[in-house]
């Protein structure tokens, strides 16, 4: 029951649909608990001085929950749910350039940094990856016996 329900879900998420429900639900996540115990907004003052960081605690929900939704969409389609995914951690990534900047937070600079490794370029990395894998030329021959 189990390996049917796993073989239905690969199919109807492909190969980059998980990456999105994952990342959707981290993005979702985030956000929640920036609403139930929001977090130090040090580094986060080009963005506080809008609305508290409990009111951009909304961007990240509801960027998960497009991205989440995406990752169900025909294959082609999910490209909205990598743009949803950019968003917040581009935005804070400008907050903490920003803060660094102005002098506010002096780690402000290794913060943005990681943001813009290990968020947005993974997720621009992972939006590249080709839904079907092409074969190897080499082994089709092979398979072919030439």
């Amino acid at each position: 029951m189990w390996c049917r329900a796993a073989r239905r879900a690969q199919r109807l998420l492909g190969r980059r649909g998980p990456f999105l429900v994952l990342l959707g639900i981290g993005k979702t996540n985030l956000g929640t608990s920036f609403i139930v115990d929001p977090p130090s907004a040090q580094g986060l003052g080009l963005l506080t001085q809008w609305c508290p960081i409990e009111a951009w605690a909304w961007l990240w929900i509801l960027a998960g929950l497009i991205t989440t939704a995406c990752a169900f969409l025909k294959i082609g389609r999910d490209w909205a749910g990598f743009a949803a995914a950019l968003v917040p951690p581009s935005v804070w990534a400008m907050s903490y350039l920003a803060a660094v900047i102005t002098g506010d937070y002096s780690r402000g600079g290794y913060v943005a940094v990681w943001y813009l490794t290990s968020h947005v370029g993974v997720i621009l990395w992972a939006s590249t990856v080709p839904e079907y894998a092409v074969p190897d030329p080499r082994a089709a021959r092979k398979a072919e016996g030439g």
